[in-house]
């Protein structure tokens, strides 16, 4: 068997990889290496851009440096290929807004040359969202407490208002994205899905201030820095521990059923930042340093998921309790200090 994982040597991308070649699969990682998202980390951009690179040779998977905007080398990459997970996106909302024609470009050009391929190949593929899609609007619906916001009820499903509140590129290229992957299942007949992912993490992530929150505190922590916190740090999400996610995207693979689904942890991984950053001071055996920032335009303040319908469509369910994800993050990070300057 073969996968084709765009994206591959990004943080998600390169756990799709990793998962496929301990299944003995054929595994191409096809990945345009762009820094760009790296750029406001601090981190050592060659030794970060490069580190799942270098992983992924380790362990046998063939990487392709093309960019997902060029079809016919996406075509000739997936010659032979059973299925196709597209991880590869522009991630981060703040980046949308300095940058919105790469947003635009990578996120619904790049996701509709990856849906033509699934369909000229005749391939079961799936497209990763963001709950971002949901929009703003959630956080008008929220109380405070000591140390979270909440809602009730807290799980929030694939049938809620979509796109309320202010919208940013990112948003925007996202949601269209869902449209088009529809409309080639509706269309076109391919076995796609839309993975509406909540906050991912675990290693090999490079997160920063603009992405990836959980790996961005971790590695702070680990490495004695001080975490930057926007809005009051009550902000709340169910995390999901990036193992989980592989076997959600093989879920699919080993029963295709065309949709879009809430991957996410739900009420049981629903952690806030101030939980997190505890927890993280506990790791390293002290308090770490928060400095707080204003609120963000288009940040969420609250969202944990619903994924009963993945639950009973798929039969995936998140096994991963926060405590456990951040102690292997945490150790990771320790672990791999140098390549964050430390």
């Amino acid at each position: 068997m073969k996968v084709l994982v765009t994206g591959g040597c990004g943080f998600i991308g390169s756990h799709v990889c990793e998962f496929y070649r301990n299944m003995e699969w054929d595994v191409v990682s096809y990945d345009s290496m762009t820094k760009f998202e790296l750029s406001k980390t601090g981190y050592d951009l060659d030794l970060v851009r490069n580190f799942n690179w270098d992983y992924l040779e380790k362990i046998g998977v063939k990487r392709v440096k093309k960019d997902i905007r060029d079809l016919d080398d996406l075509l000739a990459e997936a010659d032979g290929c059973d299925f196709i997970v597209h991880t590869a996106a522009q991630p981060a909302m703040t980046l949308s807004m300095e940058e919105p024609w790469l947003d635009l470009t990578t996120n619904l050009i790049g996701t509709y040359n990856v849906l033509e391929t699934a369909r000229q190949i005749k391939v079961p593929v799936v497209n990763c969202s963001s709950i971002h899609v949901y929009g703003t609007g959630i956080n008008e619906t929220i109380r405070e407490e000591e140390t979270r916001y909440i809602r009730t009820p807290a799980g929030i499903a694939e049938d809620h208002e979509l796109m309320t509140g202010n919208i940013t590129p990112l948003h925007a290229s996202k949601m269209a994205a869902e449209h088009y992957v529809r409309m080639f299942t509706d269309t076109f007949g391919v076995r796609a899905a839309t993975f509406r992912l909540t906050g991912l993490y675990g290693t090999r992530q490079f997160g920063g201030e603009d992405h990836g929150w959980v790996a961005n505190f971790t590695i702070k922590a680990a490495i004695g820095r001080p975490v930057t916190v926007f809005n009051t740090g009550k902000q709340l999400r169910d995390i999901l521990f990036a193992p989980d996610v592989c076997h959600a995207f093989h879920s699919f693979y080993e029963n295709p059923v065309p949709g879009t689904y809430n991957i996410g942890g739900g009420e049981k991984t629903m952690i806030s930042l101030i939980e997190c950053i505890e927890y993280l001071g506990e790791l390293a055996g002290g308090p770490v340093e928060v400095h707080f920032g204003g609120e963000r335009f288009g940040d969420l303040y609250y969202f944990v998921c619903n994924s009963s319908k993945a639950k009973k469509t798929l039969g995936w369910e998140a096994q991963t309790e926060p405590r456990d994800g951040i102690k292997a993050l945490y150790d990771w990070a320790v672990e791999n200090r140098r390549v964050f300057g430390a």
